[in-house]
C-alpha cells in the first residue's frame, strides 16, 4: 500500500511504524473473513481493510472524524486478522497508533470521556479491590447487569509456602486478585506441586493493557515501567527462570513490553530482557504433565474449551492448553464452530460496547454449549479472566480458568 505520511509524522516513532505496516497491505481482504465484528456488521469499515485505510487516511493528512473514531472504537483488538494475513500486517500495533492519534484529534462527548477516564483510572486503582469486596457483599441487592460484573467471590485457598530451587515470578495483575482470588494461589499450588515456587514482587501492578488499549499509550507505558521496576532486581540476579502470567491479556502485553518501551533509552534493554522472560503459565505445561501425570485425579465429564484471542492470536500459542490437559486424563473440546472468533470480552470492551459484546457472548456459548443437552459440557474452561467473567454473566454452566480445574484434580489426590 503506497502511503506519503503528512509532516506532522515523518520521522517520528508512530509514524515510521505505521507507514512500515500500512505497505506491507495488499488489499487482499482475508482478514474480512475471520473480523467478528464484520461478521456482525457487515460494514467494510468495520473490518480490517476498512480501518486500515481509515488509519492510512489519517496518517496522510486527513482530518479524523467522530465516524473514524466510532469505526476504530468497534475494532476488539483480537488480532484474528492478524492469524489470517498471508503477508504479516501487525494490524494490532497499527489500531493502537490509529487510536492514539484520533483520540488527540476528536473530542469526546462529555459522558463517554468520563466512562473512559474511569476505566483507565479505576480497573488499576488500589481502590478497585475495596469497591469489588463491598460490590460482592450487596451482590444478592445489585440490578442484574451489574451482577454480571461483579462475580461470586470465592475463597483463595492457601498460598503454598514450600522453598524450591526454581523460581518463578508470577504477575499478580489488578482486577483478578480481586475478582477471581483462586486463580493466582491455584497457580501457585499446581507449580508448587511440580517444584516450582511463584515468588510475587513488591511494587507490581496493572500489565498496562486497560490504559494502552484505551488510547492512553503514555499511562500504559508508565505502568510497564513499574512492573520492570518491581522485576528487575530478581531478574537482574538470576534468581528465576521466567515471569509467569496466568491471564493471557496481560500475557500478550507484557511479551510486548520491548516494543512498547524500545524508544525509551533507560528501559528498552530491560523492557527487552522482560519480554524474553514471559510466559503464559500454560507454556509451562509440558513439563508439568511429566511432573503431575501420577498424582492427577481428573474431574469426570465434559470439559469445553475455549481459547481467548490474546492467547491464540495474540500470543500464537495454539491448542497447547486441551492437548496437554487431554494427556493428564482431561475430556477436553474445543468450541464445536468458529473456535477462532472472540467471545465479546477484549478487555474494557464488554462495557464500551456492550450491544455488539453480548451478541458475540451469545454465539461463542452456543457453540460452546451446543444445542443439544446431551452435548453440554461441564464447565467452561478458559484462560483470561476478561472471558471467563463475560462468558459467566451468560450461562449458568461454571465457567473456570483451566488451572483452578488442575488445582482441584490434585487436590484430590
Amino acid at each position: 500500500m503506497q502511503t506519503t505520511l503528512a509532516p506532522e509524522f515523518v520521522g517520528t516513532p508512530e509514524g515510521i511504524e505505521a507507514e512500515a505496516i500500512l505497505r506491507k497491505c495488499v488489499h487482499c481482504g482475508f482478514c474480512t473473513a475471520t473480523c467478528p465484528t464484520y461478521q456482525l456488521l457487515g460494514d467494510e469499515l468495520d473490518g480490517p481493510r476498512g480501518r486500515i485505510y481509515l488509519i492510512k487516511q489519517v496518517m496522510e493528512g486527513e482530518a479524523p472524524t467522530r465516524d473514524t473514531q466510532l469505526h476504530l472504537d468497534r475494532c476488539l483488538t483480537c488480532r484474528n486478522c492478524e492469524t489470517t494475513c498471508p503477508s504479516g500486517v501487525r494490524y494490532g500495533r497499527l489500531v493502537d497508533i490509529g487510536r492514539d492519534v484520533v483520540e488527540r484529534k476528536v473530542p469526546r462527548p462529555a459522558a463517554e470521556a468520563r466512562e473512559r477516564r474511569w476505566l483507565r483510572q479505576g480497573l488499576s486503582s488500589p481502590l478497585f479491590g475495596p469497591a469489588m469486596r463491598l460490590g460482592q457483599s450487596v451482590r444478592g441487592w445489585l440490578p442484574a447487569k451489574l451482577q454480571a460484573k461483579v462475580p461470586v467471590r470465592r475463597d483463595p485457598g492457601t498460598w503454598p509456602q514450600r522453598e524450591h530451587a526454581r523460581k518463578v515470578l508470577m504477575l499478580d495483575g489488578c482486577v483478578q486478585p480481586s475478582m477471581a482470588p483462586n486463580i493466582n494461589s491455584a497457580t501457585a499450588r499446581v507449580l508448587d506441586a511440580a517444584g516450582i515456587q511463584c515468588v510475587l514482587a513488591r511494587g507490581q501492578g496493572c500489565c498496562g493493557a486497560v490504559k494502552f488499549h484505551l488510547a492512553d499509550l503514555e499511562g500504559g507505558r508508565a505502568q510497564m515501567r513499574a512492573n520492570i521496576d518491581a522485576w528487575w532486581p530478581y531478574v537482574n540476579a538470576g534468581s528465576v527462570e521466567s515471569i509467569i502470567v496466568n491471564a493471557s491479556g496481560c500475557g500478550v502485553m507484557v511479551k510486548d513490553y520491548g516494543h512498547a518501551l524500545k524508544d525509551d533509552a533507560r528501559y528498552a534493554e530491560k523492557a527487552a530482557r522482560i519480554s524474553e522472560l514471559a510466559r503464559d503459565v500454560s507454556e509451562l505445561l509440558p513439563d508439568l504433565v511429566v511432573a503431575l501425570a501420577p498424582r492427577v485425579r481428573p474431574v469426570a465429564g465434559t470439559l469445553a474449551w475455549h481459547a481467548p484471542c490474546t492467547l491464540q492470536h495474540g500470543q500464537k500459542l495454539g491448542p497447547n492448553v486441551e492437548q496437554q490437559l487431554r494427556a493428564l486424563g482431561f475430556d477436553v473440546r474445543p468450541a464445536l464452530q468458529e473456535p477462532h472468533l472472540c467471545c465479546g470480552s477484549a478487555g474494557t470492551y464488554s462495557v464500551l460496547q456492550p450491544e455488539l459484546s453480548q451478541r458475540l457472548r451469545e454465539r461463542k456459548l452456543s457453540h460452546l454449549l451446543g444445542e443439544r443437552q446431551a452435548d453440554r459440557p461441564q464447565a467452561v474452561l478458559s484462560a483470561n479472566i476478561g472471558c471467563i467473567t463475560h462468558l459467566q454473566a451468560g450461562t449458568d454452566v461454571p465457567v473456570r480458568h483451566w488451572i483452578e480445574v488442575l488445582d482441584e484434580a490434585l487436590q484430590k489426590a
